[in-house]
């Protein structure tokens, strides 16, 4: 009986032992845990596994390698120290009994200073896993460069690690060779007085140290050759290396790394024979004089001023066109089409559009004044905010429609003060309620045609969506706890407010005590641990902006800056582009304002608005970065294809990624050297002056039939102008829509020709006494007048621009309205309260059947 009651009594304080270490476990490791919580709910726990162990697994390895290579120096060092232990009294002393002791008890000296040595040296290693990961995982591109002919894969993924490694493993063996030359003079001491020289294997021993050493010299040149891929010396003309470097700098480089080896192979034949010194010498002048000259600017300066410049088209011709094409490679450029827009006369009509239903898609309003309208309009109550305005597309009713929506998302810091409380910001306003949508083409003078709005929300044009609550989005949101007993605020009803409880399936259920003690200590708030309010159902939802949440997941991914917003009869989703890049591309020249000269728009991230899953579709499947992560991640990014159709039908081109490589075109795409050299026809974003501040004219998305003729399609366009000129010289257009994503187009202006661009046309607006003199009066009358951003849009063989006039209040509040929209062609101007009737006015202008002066309008 005492024996079972001894036996139960060690079973329970075992059991309790058990639980305090696995409770003090889960709180030293709490972060670690959470997210183990947070990665499980999204079906991603095996991603956050995969994270963990490489970036250790890398580590381990590096220090491994580290490790033994010092660790089997010291075994080896230990075989020849104090290999004669005779107690001689005279020869016995403090060298003696210390090489003595490291040969003896040399497991408990070199193991922990191995090891201790080894960490030291792997750190940055450790530091920089990610790179480590994909030149383990990257494939090859099968494209080589023209310098070296080795695949760009090499520099993307290998070389940046073997810079790293190769700095490291030197380090590692000057310090072992010091550290063995220290021993060995030591036993070399001892041995003196014993009247013995050194042992043969310790001789070799630090031989193959010294030529280990040597190799990972010349190897470093070997990577300092193609480094020169990165020359900065030819900029800003060009990018990579050019005559002097080829000529120069890269022969002596390679007589650097042989003339090193040269010397290693002279000095261990000397050392070990006695002989050769002479060579020894010869060769380490040699590598000295062909380091120095590697290194004296004056030689490479010489060769440039006075053999490259007076001949530098000549000389440099293929070295330029070398980094033309792998700039054009770099960031996606090869294949852009370049298409003629022939100018008809000036008196050629205006095609008749038929019902014009292609006007009915021009975007008139300026999305960042709509976004104070929506606020102002259809925010309902202040702690709804509109984050940001969005342009897409929709088919309703069987008719294509470009139009501007935005979410209204929920921003519980713009309660007021009495209501700011812990039950009110995470159990009751946890979340946003529905969308606006607005067409993209509006009236002056009339009331805003809405296709979605209010709560609950309206529509008549057929719109619905099942599942209206924003939970996950753009803002910066609190955790939630949902559902609980408070129930939550859903949206302001008629006489009372309507509430809702949360079913979806968002982040980590709450549980018992232990999780929401954990939750508790994780938010340092105890509100969590002792509300009373929580359900069995209920679920702690948190990192709910989505930048965060995808960031968690995946920070190896750079993000778009705009996000977009969703809408489907089930519910709302977020659409997020996500770009791979490098800085490791050959002979590519990198963008002004990122440190990168490679991009692609790899992959198309959805967040359910509701639930917050997280999908990855890779639409850039021969990117060899993300398919080193989908080989390394796998599981992680689905196909293209396996989108839902009514996601697809919302997919565009990103506008950053557009506005990157129009940055590079407008130099690189004069593929010819010689005019590249000269810069003849370098092209330039379009500026114009924005409210009293001269911007730049971003992309912007129009739908016209301007790719394949046969229907109108969505894309971005861009205006681009001559370099240091103001006419117009293309337009470049960017698909949105089915085979043609991602088509670029270019369609250029004859060089010779007088095409008003942007600020030429703002100037005749500018200088135009009627619209002047109704802009003064609507000014008197207590409101403001404020311009918005100028389209240009190709119209037929027209090219006409088009800005929005707004009037708003001057006083506290400010609600835009579109008053007036003004549209130019060559050298006429009108304004008009449509866009229909202010083209029919421009027509009868060209037409002549109107004798007015250039610059004139009418106006009503």
């Amino acid at each position: 009986m005492k024996r079972s009651a001894k036996l139960l009594t060690g079973c329970l304080i075992s059991l309790v032992v058990v639980l305090i270490l696995t409770v003090g476990a889960a709180f030293l490791f709490l972060d670690g845990v959470i997210d183990i919580l947070w990665y499980n709910s999204l079906g991603y726990l095996r991603l956050y596994a995969l994270k963990l162990g490489y970036k250790y697994l890398i580590f381990g390895g590096v220090t491994l390698l580290f490790f033994s290579v010092l660790f089997l120096n010291f075994w080896v060092a230990s075989r020849y120290l104090g290999v004669n232990a005779e107690d001689d009294a005279a020869a016995v002393g403090r060298s003696k009994r210390f090489i003595r002791g490291f040969r003896n008890g040399s497991l408990k000296v070199y193991t922990p200073l191995s090891l201790l040595l080894a960490v030291a040296l792997a750190l940055p290693l450790y530091r920089e896993w990610e790179k480590a990961l994909l030149f383990f995982f990257a494939p090859a591109m099968n494209v080589r460069d023209t310098l070296f002919n080795l695949d760009i894969s090499y520099y993307l993924f290998s070389l940046p690690i073997f810079t790293l490694l190769q700095g490291r493993l030197l380090l590692t063996l000057v310090v072992m060779f010091l550290s063995l030359g220290l021993l060995y003079v030591a036993e070399m001491k001892v041995l003196e007085r014993q009247g013995q020289a050194l042992y043969f294997g310790a001789k070799l021993h630090l031989s193959v140290v010294v030529m280990l050493v040597f190799m990972v010299l010349a190897w470093g040149f070997l990577l300092e050759a193609h480094m020169l891929q990165y020359s900065m010396n030819n900029y800003p003309l060009f990018y990579g290396p050019g005559f002097a470097e080829l000529r120069v700098t890269l022969p002596l480089i390679w007589a650097s790394g042989v003339f090193t080896l040269l010397l290693a192979v002279s000095l261990i034949f000397f050392v070990h024979v006695h002989r050769g010194l002479p060579a020894v010498i010869v060769f380490a002048v040699l590598t000295l004089l062909a380091q120095g000259a590697r290194n004296w600017n004056a030689i490479t300066n010489a060769v440039n001023q006075y053999l490259v410049k007076p001949n530098e088209l000549e000389y440099q011709y293929r070295f330029m066109s070398s980094s033309i094409q792998a700039t054009l490679a770099a960031y996606d450029l090869q294949n852009v089409e370049r298409r003629e827009y022939e100018q008809l006369r000036t008196d050629a009509r205006i095609p008749e559009l038929g019902a014009r239903t292609d006007l009915e898609n021009i975007p008139l309003w300026d999305y960042e004044l709509l976004g104070d309208v929506f606020q102002e309009v259809q925010g309902i109550r202040p702690y709804y905010r509109f984050s940001d305005v969005d342009t897409a597309r929709y088919v309703l009713q069987g008719q294509l429609h470009q139009v501007y929506l935005a979410g209204r998302e929920i921003h519980s810091e713009q309660l007021p003060e009495q209501a700011q409380n812990w039950i009110n910001r995470h159990l009751k306003y946890t979340h946003g309620f529905g969308a606006v949508m607005i067409p993209a083409a509006q009236r002056g003078e009339e009331r805003m045609r809405w296709f979605l709005r209010n709560m609950p929300a309206e529509s008549d044009v057929g719109l619905s969506i099942g599942k209206p609550s924003i939970y996950y989005g753009t803002g910066t949101y609190p955790y939630a706890i949902a559902p609980n007993k408070s129930r939550e605020f859903h949206y302001p009803g008629q006489e009372d407010e309507v509430l809702s409880d949360y079913t979806g399936s968002g982040d980590v259920r709450l549980g018992g005590l232990f999780r929401k003690l954990l939750f508790a200590v994780y938010f340092q708030d105890r509100h969590i641990f002792f509300t009373r309010q929580n359900l069995p159902e209920s679920r702690v939802l948190f990192r709910r902006n989505l930048r965060e949440r995808i960031e968690t997941l995946t920070p190896f991914l750079k993000l778009d800056r705009d996000p977009y917003l969703v809408v489907t009869d089930q519910q709302m989703f977020w659409i997020q582009d996500a770009y791979t890049t490098s800085n490791w591309y050959p002979n590519s020249d990198f963008h002004k304002d990122d440190p990168f000269n490679y991009i692609r728009n790899s992959v198309k991230i959805v967040v359910d608005a509701y639930n917050g899953d997280v999908d990855y579709y890779l639409f850039e499947p021969d990117c060899p970065i993300v398919r080193a992560y989908q080989r390394a991640y796998p599981g992680v990014f689905k196909p293209a294809d396996r989108m839902p159709a009514e996601l697809m039908a919302q997919v565009r081109y990103p506008r950053d990624m557009f506005d990157i490589q129009m940055h590079m075109y407008s130099l690189y795409h004069q593929e010819n050297p010689s005019t590249f050299y000269k810069g003849e026809d370098r092209m330039a974003f379009a500026e114009i002056h924005h409210q009293d501040t001269l911007i730049r004219m971003e992309p912007y998305y129009l739908t016209l039939n301007l790719i394949d003729f046969e229907q109108p399609e969505f894309f971005l366009i861009t205006p681009m102008l001559p370099f240091n000129r103001d006419n117009l010289r293309a337009l470049a257009l960017a698909g949105c829509d089915g085979e043609n994503y991602g088509r670029i187009i270019l369609y250029t202006f004859p060089k010779g020709s007088q095409i008003f661009g942007p600020s030429q046309i703002n100037a005749l607006i500018d200088q135009n006494t009627e619209i002047a003199q109704h802009i003064t009066l609507w000014n008197q009358q207590g409101t403001e007048v404020r311009r918005g951003k100028m389209i240009v849009l190709p119209l037929g063989k027209h090219i006409l621009y088009i800005q929005p006039l707004y009037l708003e209040s001057a006083g506290r509040l400010r609600i835009p309205q579109l008053k007036r929209i003004i549209v130019s062609a060559d050298e006429f101007v009108v304004m008009d309260t449509t866009l229909e009737r202010a083209i029919d006015r421009l027509q009868i202008l060209l037409d002549g059947e109107r004798i007015l002066g250039a610059g004139e309008t009418v106006l009503e």
